[in-house]
């Protein structure tokens, strides 16, 4: 089983800042891309940002240049640190992740794996 669990979500002012972590757990044996999505009242669900196992980055233009993915490898977790937040962030904030995880007979097998959601809100 695997195991994603969000934090950090929360409400902020129009032009705040808040940072998101997914730490992923169960008998993981490689995580490759990771990535956050979000999905606001009445609308699909859609990528935020991705981020390769070696570091590679993929952003929504709506987000560029204010939101910043990251990953540490070695604790299996995300991040997105959002900054000069606005309105139009407001949504739930998903994180996804893909890999390889150990069965029962300790082969691996893929995963592609969501978190609950946490939820960010841009309110004055």
């Amino acid at each position: 089983q695997v195991q994603l669990v969000e934090s950090g979500g929360g409400l902020v002012q129009p032009g705040g800042s808040l940072r998101l972590s997914c730490a992923v757990s169960g008998s993981i044996f490689s995580i490759n891309a990771m990535g956050w999505y979000r999905q606001a009242p009445g609308k699909q669900r859609e990528l935020v940002a991705s981020i390769a196992r070696g570091g590679s980055t993929n952003y929504a233009d709506s987000v560029k240049g204010r939101f910043t993915i990251s990953r540490d490898n070695a604790k299996n977790t995300v991040y997105l640190q959002m900054s000069s937040l606005k309105p139009e962030d407001t949504a739930v904030y998903y994180c996804n992740a893909g890999g390889t995880v150990r069965n029962s007979d300790n082969a691996p097998v893929p995963f592609n794996s969501w978190g609950q959601g946490t939820q960010v809100t841009v309110s004055s």
